[in-house]
């Protein structure tokens, strides 16, 4: 495709969108009415919104628009996993500037289709208007299948703390980006596109999860809004925790702690639960820690003791993407 995206103009850049979907039985009208229908057989919807900015959460040199549409959606998909919820639809709200090339915004939807089917999933509408900064805006939907959903505040203590899916990997990988660098590759693809494991929401739901969330912030972050919503303390254990030797050579080559990446890294959106002591976990769940009760505020303490560093991603902090640096 050839041309920018004004000169496709408006109509056009929808048309060539929508004619790259795929759809799923749950979507009953998909894009071309007002508004889109899809199947709610729970009777609830579960609902989550996501934005990314560019130069905030991506870089177009860094990053593919696959890429970006890959991660886009998986970080709301993953939000209604956490949910204990099955994904059904997303849509897309977009916003680009008119000199941006077509073919662009085009890959972006791949990559967003693309996601979708991995969860299930299918795009059932948005809108797309012109503006400065290149800016997406994912809701996705999902259906609880009759189970209640699995929210921040039902951590007991006596509880263990269980994770099953990456951590500090995004964060490993931005490192390496960073210092204008594209390998170890399998941490730079895990921050361009992160692998949100689905089935485990949904799974843990089942086992009789008290407590959930996906790991988008960092893990004491994330996990400290469980603690705080269920008025426990949280204890993590390091000595439960794996770190892969090849993040262990990254943080060695660039003066970095790896624990910290585990511990405070984001954009994995690995799922982290609690479940009663008595439950038994699938493999694919590593226990790191256990719910206690809190002996003063609700906190994440890590091996007993308080966390000092910085715990995780903050939206209105000052962590722009950083410029690259030359190799």
């Amino acid at each position: 495709m050839k041309g920018t995206v004004g000169e496709l103009g408006e109509f056009g850049l929808i048309r060539e969108l929508t004619s790259r979907l795929t759809t799923t039985p749950a979507v009953r009208l998909g894009p071309g009415d007002d508004a889109a229908v899809v199947a709610a057989p729970d009777r609830r919807v579960v609902a989550s919104t996501d934005v990314l900015l560019e130069g905030r959460h991506f870089r177009r040199d860094w990053s593919t628009a696959y890429d970006v549409g890959r991660k886009a959606a998986a970080q709301n998909l993953a939000d209604i996993a956490a949910m204990g919820a099955v994904p059904t639809a997303v849509l897309l709200a977009l916003v680009v500037p008119a000199e941006l090339p077509a073919t662009w915004p085009v890959e972006l939807m791949d990559g967003i289709r693309d996601e979708c089917q991995v969860a299930g999933a299918a795009v059932v509408g948005g809108d797309v208007v012109r503006g400065e900064t290149i800016t997406v805006s994912i809701t996705a939907l999902g259906d609880l299948r009759n189970h209640e959903p699995v929210m921040r505040s039902g951590a007991q203590p006596g509880d263990v703390v269980a994770v099953t899916g990456w951590l500090g990997w995004s964060a490993a990988g931005l490192a390496v980006l960073s210092r204008g660098f594209r390998s170890p590759r399998a941490f730079v693809e895990a921050h361009r596109r992160p692998e949100p494991p689905y089935h485990a929401g949904p799974a843990a739901a089942s086992l009789g999860a008290t407590s959930m969330t996906d790991v988008s912030d960092g893990l004491i972050a994330d996990l400290g809004h469980i603690a705080e919503a269920s008025k426990v303390r949280i204890d993590l254990h390091t000595a439960a925790i794996d770190v892969p030797t090849q993040m262990s050579d990254i943080g060695q080559a660039v003066g970095v702690d790896p624990l910290q990446w585990v511990l405070t890294g984001g954009e994995d959106h690995a799922i982290v639960a609690t479940f009663p002591p008595d439950v038994k976990l699938p493999a694919r769940w590593k226990v790191i820690g256990e719910v206690v009760n809190p002996s003063a505020l609700p906190q994440v303490t890590v091996d007993g003791a308080p966390w000092e560093r910085a715990g995780g991603w903050d939206h209105f902090g000052d962590e722009d993407l950083p410029e690259a640096e030359d190799d």
